[in-house]
């Protein structure tokens, strides 16, 4: 299962009830965060997430409401004993981002790497994840984030004994990607493996106007977290001029991607009651949801 904690749901600033843009995944004890507003460590502490075992942080783009409280974190992180390296994706331009707000958390006990993304695959948590990028349309370099979790295929007992795999290696060839030696000779995973099986996956999308590869990138998800800006659909000229989006648009994607649920988030802190809005969305997707601060989300494979 994949555990979700929407930390911020605000866009451009903070406001006492809404910190900005942040969500973190927690698989298999392993943790990524996306983006990192205002307000990230704050809400980090009430929902008592823990700050020192995140893996991975992604950044969607060079905006503050999306990255002002990294070097925070940083040195927050490195309070924490934290010694193992920590890996940030971003757009064009992240490296130079990061390196500049660390003058003032030049000083960590742990190194960083940084990767800039573009439209390319990477592999996340030792393979267990695969991590898709889309460059939006917004007003600087911007990405979408979509997760694939894998999961193993079933086991087959038939198949096993027909390989004459010895019961002693069945666990753990189920759980190993590679061989095992035993008693002379070599027993590999797919002598004991099955059916492949469907696998989590969860799309994140901010910061950008609709556009038709979004709909290809977040096809058939399992969870569909994006942006709604602005929640009156008379708000669409400023969606427009300010490279965002409305609840409706947010909702269209969602229905023609034939995601699962949707979840609203990036908050204009004009909207002090976007709940007031979500008509305007499930009119169109009916399985639409308003994001919260610290909202929680457990994501279960399918059988």
């Amino acid at each position: 299962m994949v555990d979700l904690t929407l930390l911020g749901c605000g866009g451009g600033m903070p406001i006492p009830e809404r910190f900005l843009s942040s969500l973190l995944i927690n698989y298999k004890g392993r943790k990524i965060l996306i983006d990192c507003g205002e307000g990230t460590q704050v809400s980090m502490k009430i929902a008592k997430t823990g700050f020192k075992n995140i893996d991975i942080i992604c950044i969607t783009h060079i905006h503050g409401d999306h990255i002002i409280g990294l070097p925070g974190l940083l040195s927050t992180i490195g309070n924490s004993e934290r010694r193992q390296p920590l890996k940030i994706l971003g757009p064009k331009g992240i490296t130079a981002a990061v390196n500049g707000l660390r003058v003032v958390a030049q000083y960590l006990p742990y190194d960083i790497e940084i990767i800039e993304v573009g439209e390319n695959d990477l592999e996340l948590l030792e393979g267990e994840v695969l991590c898709s990028t889309l460059e939006l349309d917004h007003s600087s370099p911007c990405v979408g984030y979509r997760f694939y979790f894998k999961r193993n295929p079933r086991f087959d007992m038939d198949r096993a004994k027909k390989n004459d795999v010895p019961k002693i290696l069945w666990n753990k060839l189920q759980k190993s990607k590679d061989s095992i030696n035993y008693q002379g000779k070599r027993y590999n995973p797919l002598m004991v493996m099955g059916e492949e099986r469907k696998g989590i996956k969860l799309s994140f999308v901010t910061d950008t106007r609709p556009k038709d590869e979004i709909v290809e990138f977040i096809k058939d998800s399992d969870f569909f977290i994006c942006e709604g800006t602005y929640g009156n659909d008379l708000d669409i000229e400023k969606a427009i001029r300010n490279k965002h989006m409305t609840f409706k648009e947010s909702a269209i994607l969602a229905k023609t991607g034939n995601v699962k649920t949707l979840l609203l988030t990036h908050f204009s802190p004009a909207i002090l009651e976007p709940s007031e809005y979500l008509t305007n969305a499930t009119d169109v997707f009916n399985n639409t949801l308003i994001g919260e601060d610290r909202m929680k989300f457990t994501l279960n494979f399918e059988e």
